[in-house]
């Protein structure tokens, strides 16, 4: 009687056996699968979410630039962040104010007793000096935004109050057909 050895089972992955086909292609798509999900998905998500965030900004400016000046002062935070110097008392009120990822904007329009002309121009960092007639400086990109139409009775003076970034760049316009009470427009404008 001769005793049979029992018969050892090839080992599957030896070194130098080729990989079963079956076996090879689920690994490749396994592997294809977290690259995707690591790496692909994230980058999607940014790109979405960099488009959105574009897209709002233009959304939130022509939805804005749809409902135009708003009665009442503009907030004292606003007045600080674009250095409008609102005097007291001042009436026939208005603002209005746009962000996009180029440029903010706050418009405001007020009348004032004309001894607060000085004061306003002073706050502001220059002088009835810098006022010059005729000057209409609030381009027509802003006037369609807002409405402004400088065509009645004058006379106008207008200055530009340019400051070095981040500081808001200001433009202004005076009507004086009421010399006791001008009417003051401005558009102040500064870079995120």
């Amino acid at each position: 009687m001769t005793a049979s050895l029992p018969r050892q089972a090839a080992p599957r992955d030896e070194p130098g056996q080729p990989e079963d086909r079956r076996h090879m292609i689920r690994r490749r798509t396994l592997t294809l699968l977290i690259i995707v999900l690591l790496i692909g998905v994230p980058a999607g998500y940014l790109v979405i979410s960099a488009n959105q965030s574009r897209n709002s900004g233009k959304d939130k400016e022509a939805k804005y630039s749809a409902t135009g000046l708003t009665r009442g002062w503009p907030s004292k935070v606003q007045r600080r962040i674009y250095q409008v110097p609102m005097p007291h008392p001042s009436g026939k009120v208005a603002y209005y104010e746009t962000n996009n990822w180029k440029t903010s904007r706050l418009y405001v329009q007020f009348q004032t007793p004309v001894r607060n002309l000085d004061v306003f121009l002073h706050d502001m960092g220059v002088s009835r000096a810098d006022l010059k007639r005729d000057d209409i400086t609030i381009g027509a990109r802003d006037q369609k935004i807002t409405g402004w139409r400088f065509t009645r009775p004058g006379p106008w003076y207008g200055l530009v109050h340019k400051q070095k970034d981040p500081a808001p760049t200001q433009d202004v316009v005076v009507n004086m057909s009421d010399a006791n009470n001008p009417f003051f427009y401005v558009v102040s404008r500064t870079v995120p």
